[in-house]
């Protein structure tokens, strides 16, 4: 049965051949992603940066030597690998054993395809939260982003400088906002 070649192919190409325009469309599309993935699973803006690069680098090579054909979209293929890359990044830090990532590459089946589709729409949940996020008052965003730190909320009311009370008080009607605007959003779709 012969495989049908994404659009997408395009990104390959892009990189294969060096091509600028193609190269930043990668970053514009998917460097924020990556990066916001990665620091919410306990990475920095460096190692997203790295993996980002490293991701970009395997896909090259698989696509100059061993002629990779994307029979998907680009942008869940390369936040998948990410993700897998960061998953296996953490797996060295805590001395775990550790897939080899080059040889999972030429073994992709169904399930990658799977995986992809629901990183894809795991991406397009985060940039609805985080489009609602951005028109948060100050406070509220500052709130809420303590809050996701996972800090005991008595730490928290005691950075910001405000009591317990309030807090919670405050960070209820945060987050209330915030869903009540990601669900306009997702009306507005």
């Amino acid at each position: 049965m012969a495989k049908n070649v994404h659009a997408d192919q395009r990104f390959i190409i892009g990189l294969i051949n060096n091509d600028t325009i193609v190269v930043n469309d990668i970053y514009k599309r998917c460097a924020h992603k990556i990066k916001s993935w990665i620091t919410f699973n306990n990475g920095t803006e460096d190692d997203a940066a790295d993996i980002f690069q490293e991701a970009l680098m395997d896909i090259y090579r698989q696509g100059k030597y061993k002629s990779l054909e994307l029979t998907c979209p680009f942008e869940p293929y390369l936040l998948l690998i990410c993700k897998r890359k960061w998953l296996n990044q953490i797996k060295k830090r805590s001395i775990l054993p550790v897939t080899n990532l080059e040889e999972d590459l030429l073994h992709i089946g169904e399930d990658t395809f799977a995986q992809a589709d629901e990183l894809e729409n795991q991406s397009r949940q985060s940039d609805l939260f985080y489009g609602a996020f951005e028109k948060l008052g100050a406070r509220c965003q500052e709130i809420i982003a303590w809050s996701m730190k996972g800090e005991a909320q008595e730490k928290v009311a005691e950075a910001l400088g405000v009591t317990y009370g309030y807090l919670r008080k405050k960070k209820s009607e945060c987050m209330a906002s915030l869903i009540k605007m990601v669900q306009s959003i997702k009306m507005e779709e």
